[in-house]
């Protein structure tokens, strides 16, 4: 069952200068432009995704 994506920002965010990410799809996830929502969406596969999420945990700018 494809879902609506459930669009949201990082709880760290305090404008609409981010990344909006959509991942209530089980198959997919979805990342697009908070100030350009049209521009496009980027999808990857969730254990993709997972695994970024990871290596930005620990990787410090």
């Amino acid at each position: 069952m494809v879902e609506v994506p459930n669009w949201r920002t990082s709880s760290y965010t305090k404008s609409d200068t981010c990344v909006e990410v959509a991942d209530n799809d089980p198959s997919k996830v979805m990342v697009r432009d908070t100030k350009d929502r049209d521009a496009g969406t980027l999808v990857f596969p969730p254990t993709s995704w997972a695994g970024f999420v990871e290596l930005s945990k620990t990787v410090r700018v």
